[in-house]
């Protein structure tokens, strides 16, 4: 695995936002957020992935391939919370960035972290309520704060043990909070997800891994 360098931070972004800038790549995109960027990291590091066209899945599912379906069992959206400094705005020091940075290595080495990415404050978003109308359309900010999310990892891991131990280690100072999530997977829908949703499902995720 290739070591991401660390890029400066962007000016004007939350403290959770920039924490997440730390590990990505030139021109401002998190490591595996583009999949033409997923793939030219693969085919530098293993010039065979991906070669081979009836192995198509998504790419989150591809790079998690890193480790054994007996590693990948399921993944975990980690939620991070936000609170007053991020509503506010407030910037986060170098060692802060330095420490998210190494941080964020280690997830890559590891071969868990699918994506992560810092989120504005509320005030800057927007929220569609759905009626029997027309939707109505609310600006921020919202509260209260600690309700909010400033931003978030996509992992795939073992267990939700396993996410627990490696967010456990997130260098976050007193008030920072983290919320585990795993995704939904195809079997808990049960037979309501079709045969003909999945092929569909398929070929969303072909498409999306093309682009």
């Amino acid at each position: 695995m290739a070591r991401i360098p660390r890029q400066p931070h962007p000016p004007g972004q939350p403290a959770e936002m920039q924490l997440f800038t730390t590990n990505r790549h030139h021109g401002g995109a998190p490591p595996f957020a583009d999949p033409r960027r997923r793939r030219a990291l693969r085919r530098k590091n293993n010039p065979h992935d991906g070669v081979d066209s009836r192995d198509r899945g998504s790419s989150y599912q591809r790079r998690a391939r890193t480790r054994s379906p007996a590693e990948t069992a399921m993944k975990v959206m980690v939620i991070v919370k936000a609170n007053a400094d991020s509503e506010a705005g407030r910037m986060p020091s170098a060692q802060e960035l330095a420490a998210m940075g190494a941080y964020n290595e280690q997830l890559v080495a590891a071969g868990i972290m699918l994506a992560g990415e810092g989120l504005h404050a509320t005030q800057r978003g927007r929220r569609i309520h759905f009626g029997t109308g027309t939707p109505r359309v609310e600006t921020g900010p919202f509260g209260p704060a600690g309700e909010q999310i400033a931003g978030f990892w996509l992992w795939e891991v073992r267990s939700l043990d396993e996410a627990t131990e490696w967010a456990s280690r997130a260098p976050f100072s007193a008030g920072g909070a983290l919320e585990l999530r795993p995704l939904i997977s195809a079997e808990d829908f049960g037979a309501a997800f079709t045969p003909e949703l999945q092929q569909q499902e398929q070929r969303l995720r072909e498409q999306l891994d093309r682009a």
